[in-house]
């Protein structure tokens, strides 16, 4: 895209997943300015590692930069909102991980900052990019599954199984009361919302924390990565290993999905169903390229994701021939694609596929429906807790 490489962008966060945007952004051909780090010695050893050029010594370093037109925050939960507004009041767009903010109260905030501001404003719920969730957005919208019953699915991981696996996401000083609702489940509840065109008016939530107490280690630990024997603390844990939600919608709809970050060999598991009146569909994030497309009266089908076979919004959303599997870095590639092309073009897009702060505040208040109603017992309309 012509254009891109006059973008400056900062980075804030050098962890795991901001080394995946910074993957993303220079296949995109943007220009990286630089990289705000943890600390500044963090961020000029990331810097380096990573072949920027740049390492912040601070947010207002960061900001004062002219050649920073956007900025991707990837930092711990609890840095979000105090940085969004920041980046916004500087005058420059924003691409925020996921959740928005630590609370509704506090997305609710951003999403009016981001109005005022008329900047993009975009939030990190890249898995409506595989190219076969963009396929299914556009066969619900158009008519081709009937009226929309049931959604149902499931997002595990291992990666916390263990009394000794850590990461700061397990406390709620940085990653909030939720966890594994918060951390997958609202990627499971976002893009079920995006294909479906429904979000959920009503929960019933169970929350269980099987591992109550772990070992924290002593020195640094990257996401995903085991502690390899280091010095350690026994730390009391109460944020969700695992979680357990019947959903209600307003067109009559039911689901249900369960959310676990302790599930043995389930790396990065999160797969839908959605059930119509004329027909049904399914995906799962380890066999990404596949969509199954369930009928009652012929055949069942496994679309292979082939841009040539697909539909207007699947097709235009997948970067390489069928048959050369799509994965979680390339969604990354097309979230930013649209994102950066907005961008240019100076605000959203009326068609735009990406997450809203509105879509993100949506998932705050959500969080707050499942948190109320796990201590209570009972049903809880979203919106109610807040």
């Amino acid at each position: 895209m012509s254009g891109l490489s006059d973008v400056g962008v900062a980075v804030i966060g050098t962890g795991f997943i901001g080394t995946v945007h910074i993957w993303a952004l220079r296949r995109l051909g943007l220009r990286i300015t630089g990289v705000l780090g943890s600390s500044p010695n963090r961020g000029v050893e990331r810097a380096g590692s990573l072949g920027v050029p740049r390492a912040y010594a601070s947010l207002d370093d960061l900001l004062a930069d002219p050649a920073v037109k956007a900025v991707h925050v990837t930092s711990p939960n609890h840095a979000h909102f105090a940085q969004v507004k920041a980046i916004l009041a500087a005058g420059k767009h924003v691409i925020c991980e996921k959740p928005l903010a630590m609370t509704s109260a506090e997305s609710a905030e951003m999403v009016e900052r981001a109005r005022a501001s008329g900047l993009v404003a975009a939030v990190c719920y890249n898995t409506r990019f595989y190219p076969l969730n963009q396929q299914a957005h556009g066969m619900v919208a158009a008519g081709e599954l009937g009226d929309i019953r049931l959604i149902s699915g499931h997002y595990h991981q291992d990666w916390l199984a263990k009394a000794t696996d850590w990461n700061w996401r397990l406390e709620t000083e940085e990653g909030g009361t939720l966890r594994s609702v918060a951390d997958i489940g609202t990627h499971w509840l976002d893009l079920t919302g995006f294909i479906s065109g429904l979000k959920p008016t009503a929960v019933l939530a169970e929350l269980a924390t099987f591992i109550d107490e772990r070992q924290r280690p002593l020195g640094r630990l990257e996401t995903f990565t085991r502690s390899g024997g280091q010095a350690s603390e026994a730390r009391r844990i109460e944020t969700d290993d695992a979680g357990m939600i019947l959903l209600r919608f307003a067109n009559g709809a039911r689901g249900a999905f369960t959310t676990s970050q302790v599930s043995h060999g389930r790396k990065n598991a999160m797969s839908w169903e959605i059930s119509g009146a004329s027909g049904s569909a399914a995906w799962h994030s380890e066999h990404p390229d596949h969509l199954w497309l369930g009928h009652r009266d012929a055949p069942n089908q496994i679309l292979q994701r082939d841009a040539g076979l697909m539909n207007g919004a699947g097709g235009s959303a997948a970067s390489l021939p069928g048959g050369h599997v799509e994965g979680f870095a390339d969604t990354f590639f097309a979230f930013f694609r649209a994102v950066y092309a907005d961008v240019l073009a100076g605000g959203r897009s009326a068609g735009a596929s990406y997450a809203s702060f509105e879509d993100g505040h949506f998932e705050m208040l959500f969080c707050d429906a499942v948190i109320k109603s796990a201590r209570e017992g009972r049903w809880i309309e979203v919106g109610e807790a807040a």
